[in-house]
């Protein structure tokens, strides 16, 4: 089932609930799609009035905070050695290469990779753990992760919802017309994004490669 479709079937109070945990568990370290399931929450309140778009910001606001702070916590307590287990855990994610690539940004951006890394789907999962296994003061961390944190999961809720809003105008004026030229661009969206991760991918097991 799809997820929207799935949400659908959910109560409002548990779809908060839920959008906050699996951020909050992906900001900690991981991996699950919180960027999937916040979207989906955000096109399913504009087309439902029970859903309460602010509050849903909120959670997912308070779970990308929340999260990241413990994922900080770990990180300090658990040093180098978690990131090995990690590693072995998460091999796809957690590799060497994608480890020395988050190293290599926060070394040259120092908090602002905590804070640009919400936007980044590797860094998203990484950045509270590895701040705190490079021991980056906590109170650059803690502004980092909170504007990043009301950006990023604010600034999505907010721009997601009202683009559902404007979709649903659109495509009723225009009926199917509109459905599939969405359709056209959905398709060509997802190549696009299909292509650049597989560079990335690549680039990242040359870097490993060079490493080894």
């Amino acid at each position: 089932m799809h997820v929207q479709e799935w949400l659908e079937t959910v109560p409002a109070v548990a779809v908060y609930a839920l959008v906050g945990l699996v951020i909050g568990l992906e900001s900690l370290g991981i991996p699950l799609p919180g960027e999937i399931i916040l979207v989906s929450s955000a096109l399913l309140a504009s087309q439902h009035g029970e859903i309460d778009p602010v509050v849903l910001g909120a959670s997912a606001t308070a779970g990308a905070i929340i999260g990241d702070s413990i994922g900080y916590a770990i990180g300090r307590k658990g040093g180098r050695p978690l990131l090995a287990w990690l590693g072995n855990k998460f091999p796809k994610h957690f590799s060497e290469g994608h480890i020395a690539t988050a190293e290599r940004s926060f070394e040259k951006w120092g908090m602002w990779a905590v804070f640009f890394g919400r936007f980044v789907a590797l860094l998203r999962i990484f950045a509270g753990p590895l701040a705190g296994v490079l021991r980056m003061p906590y109170w650059k961390f803690a502004i980092a992760n909170v504007l990043g944190g009301i950006l990023w999961a604010g600034g999505t809720t907010a721009v997601i919802y009202y683009v559902g809003i404007v979709a649903e105008s659109w495509l009723k004026r225009f009926s199917w017309l509109g459905l599939v030229a969405a359709v056209l661009v959905g398709l060509t969206s997802m190549l696009v994004l299909k292509r650049k991760a597989k560079k990335a991918d690549q680039n990242l097991e040359a870097t490993a490669a060079r490493m080894s």
